[in-house]
């Protein structure tokens, strides 16, 4: 099978079963890209992860792009990306048509909240994974902390909790260099 035809049927596939947003999707992707095919490392999945949040979209896109990009250059990155939305395009389409018709159901209702609980609980295992990949030492630790508390108690907007927290970890890394070259 070639290659970028290969790339467009695996992103579609995680598109068409994964339910619940970007979040969602990432433990999927995890254990696809990095466990099964091993196209990516944890360092990377947790690194495209970072960017993908702080980037213009859903992270499960930006993901889809960057490890297509990765395989195969832009037209991997098109085609992974493409994968990736085609399937929640058309789901998303035939849902808005008949929606408004079923949404009153009570038992429509109860599933949507059975579904609410079950993204939570996906989140939050995609959570405990890009930590074991993450915090590597006190120092990842701290720095988790401090971001989470700016996130909760202010608001931040994530694009700038990222720039924050990469701008510790160049400081505290030119820090560690330059005891290290005492």
């Amino acid at each position: 099978m070639p290659e970028l035809l290969k790339l467009f049927l695996i992103f579609a596939k995680v598109g068409v079963t994964t339910f619940g947003g970007g979040m969602a999707m990432l433990p999927v992707m995890m254990r696809e890209f990095v466990t099964r095919r091993a196209w990516i490392t944890d360092g990377e999945f947790a690194d495209m992860s970072a960017v993908g949040q702080c980037t213009p979209g859903i992270i499960a896109v930006n993901l889809a792009t960057f490890i297509g990009t990765k395989r195969k250059g832009t037209i991997g990155g098109i085609v992974s990306t493409l994968g990736m939305i085609m399937p929640s395009m058309i789901v998303i389409t035939v849902i808005a048509a008949f929606l408004n018709n079923f949404a009153h159901i009570a038992a429509v209702q109860h599933a949507f909240a059975g579904v609410r609980v079950a993204v939570c609980a996906v989140i939050i295992k995609a959570i405990v994974s890009l930590w074991k990949s993450s915090i590597k030492d006190v120092t990842a630790g701290i720095i988790f902390a401090v971001v989470f508390l700016l996130a909760i108690i202010f608001g931040i907007h994530p694009a700038i909790l990222a720039l924050i927290a990469g701008v510790f970890g160049v400081v505290i890394g030119r820090l560690r260099r330059k005891k290290a070259a005492k």
